[in-house]
């Protein structure tokens, strides 16, 4: 995977990739050739009377020595750019393929995951190609002139590399054996660490009201301390490894003027070839060090790509159609009205025994308010969602309008959609800004019409800076009630066809969810509004209330019908209020 992952991502800048590989041969080629220019001086015994032959030969190196420096730089400055472009591509598509997921994938791989693979791992791939462009191009050029240059100066001690060479190889290929199954847990541990801490940083309020401080602390301890004796197995053979290296290197240089000086007193070996030997072997020494360097960075890098390519190669189960159905202009009268049809839907989670929805068949039809109310784990939630294409239907259809669901683009199908969903999640930036994800160009009039039917104008209006006001992640900065309002507000600003309300009222006061539905009937006379909730005060005017109990209807009318013919619901009513209160 990781060889395929820089094939395609590098693909786009061949031609500065070629242009890095001849720099780096040109300035590994002159550090070749510097060692055999001055072996030349040294054997031919030059004095301060050679002048001419000194100033040529020490210019021409010079002049060697002034190529091979713009060319490393040159090279390294192109293998920077290309490998940050590279990172940059990874990520953008990383990014884009969780933004298609469904909540089915998201759910799969979770959010620390995805964010360790978006961020960490995109990083260990990143690191690998600049190394690749900066030290692995130069290792095999250098081995291969080394070995080419140190047979030219003396076969014979050339073959103290056929017992090196091999040697280092071995040493290096036991190394990554055993490393790779510990990178693999680290990527892995990784993520834990990441999903304990997201989990600690967003349930902070609920630690400290409850004094749980010590258990999460051991929590996080024991998460840390995992990634701790991961880290240390590979710090122990990363540690083991340079030293390893450099001791053949130093008993190779051993090896060579041992050897070296026998020739040198035979006759058979200047000194100043021995000296380009020396040079020669140490470069090659060197070769197979930075590949050392190099191999123990490949292990983790491939456990990073392939945890990259499970993302990239996931395919969302909520796909856009190969031929959409088109849309008509939503202002003229021919344009979709927004009736939604369920027909005999199913739902089931990939794994599960049984489906969570069975048999649904209903329609909310547009100017029409449908409450749907049950237990907890009813399945009100996941019945939603198959609206908007958040799941896709395992069985049955659900329809807008007499058109598939699956056949409209995911755009057309959101363009007709006000979700407010059950958790209201705000984002950072401003109110305006978190008002404008529900339509784009809204005016500062209609932002504060929208707040207005969100009964949010009041507390807006009372932050300094009112619409400009900075929202924190999450709205934190607000409280459950603002949010839900804030987001209600949002969904209103967009004049949807369809309204989702997900249990959207829950953290309102009576009074104000009151007045928020009054306000809201004027916006959604033209529309289909379909509402889940738990509270019975909120939906009891709807104009068709179903009751969902294990993923069932069993049950379907007005407030007053189901109150004296459904069981089901008579409890879910008399949990809440007095007799006389519900009728």
């Amino acid at each position: 995977m990781l060889v395929t992952l820089v094939r395609r991502y590098l693909r786009p800048y061949r031609a500065a990739v070629a242009l890095l590989l001849l720099l780096q041969l040109v300035a590994t080629l002159g550090s070749l050739y510097l060692p055999a220019l001055n072996a030349d001086i040294v054997d031919r015994g030059v004095t301060l009377g050679d002048t001419g032959y000194i100033m040529r030969v020490g210019g021409w190196m010079l002049a060697v020595s002034l190529a091979q420096v713009v060319c490393a730089i040159g090279a390294v400055y192109l293998g920077a750019r290309a490998a940050t472009a590279f990172g940059r591509d990874l990520r953008r598509d990383l990014f884009d393929s969780v933004q298609d997921f469904s909540a089915r994938e998201l759910g799969e791989f979770g959010a620390p995951s995805l964010i360790t693979r978006t961020t960490n791992d995109v990083q260990q791939v990143m690191m690998v190609v600049l190394m690749t462009f900066t030290v692995m191009v130069m290792a095999p050029i250098m081995m291969v002139g080394g070995v080419v240059m140190a047979l030219r100066e003396d076969p014979t001690l050339s073959r103290l590399l056929l017992v090196v060479v091999p040697l280092l190889g071995v040493v290096v290929g036991l190394i990554m054996w055993r490393m790779v199954p510990y990178f693999r847990g680290m990527q892995a541990r990784i993520d834990v660490i990441n999903a304990v801490l997201r989990e600690q940083i967003t349930g902070m309020r609920v630690v400290r009201a409850f004094v749980r401080e010590e258990r999460e602390t051991q929590r996080f301890g024991a998460a840390n301390a995992r990634l701790y004796d991961v880290s240390l197995g590979a710090g122990k053979l990363m540690a083991l490894a340079f030293p390893t290296v450099m001791l053949i290197m130093s008993l190779s240089q051993v090896a060579v003027l041992w050897f070296g000086a026998g020739e040198v007193s035979a006759g058979e070996l200047q000194v100043g070839s021995l000296m380009a030997f020396l040079s020669y072997i140490m470069f090659i020494l060197m070769a197979v060090m930075m590949s050392t360097m190099m191999v123990m960075m490949i292990p983790r890098a491939a456990v990073a790509a392939g945890r990259i390519g499970d993302v990239l190669g996931t395919r969302t189960s909520v796909a856009e159609p190969a031929r959409p159905v088109a849309l008509t202009s939503l202002a003229d009268g021919e344009g979709p009205r927004g009736r939604v049809d369920f027909e005999a839907v199913e739902y089931g989670y990939p794994g599960a025994d049984e489906p969570v929805l069975r048999d649904l068949t209903f329609t909310a039809a547009p100017g029409r308010t449908t409450a749907i109310i049950g237990s907890t784990g009813a399945g009100k939630t996941t019945l939603l969602h198959l609206v908007p294409r958040l799941f896709d239907v395992t069985g049955g259809r659900v329809s807008i309008d007499g058109t598939d669901v699956r056949d409209l683009s995911l755009r057309d199908l959101g363009s007709l959609m006000g979700l407010v969903p059950q958790k209201a999640f705000l984002f950072s930036g401003t109110v305006a800004d978190n008002l404008r994800y529900g339509k784009a160009d809204a005016t500062e009039a209609e932002m504060w019409e929208a707040l207005e039917v969100a009964q949010a104008r009041d507390f807006v209006e009372a932050l300094h800076e009112g619409l400009h006001a900075p929202v924190s992640q999450g709205g934190t900065t607000f409280s459950g009630g603002q949010r839900q309002r804030l987001a209600i507000a949002r969904a209103v600003i967009r004049r949807p066809r369809i309204y989702l309300f997900d249990d959207s009222f829950s953290a309102l006061d009576y009074a104000t969810d009151a007045r928020l539905r009054a306000a809201l009937r004027p916006q959604t006379a033209d529309a289909a509004v379909i509402v889940v909730a738990q509270r019975v005060a909120t939906i009891r005017e709807a104009d068709q209330i179903l009751v969902l109990d294990h993923g069932r209807i069993v049950g379907r009318g007005t407030h007053a019908e189901l109150l004296e013919s459904n069981e089901t619901y008579a409890e879910i009513v008399t949990s809440q209020m007095s007799l006389e209160e519900a009728a």
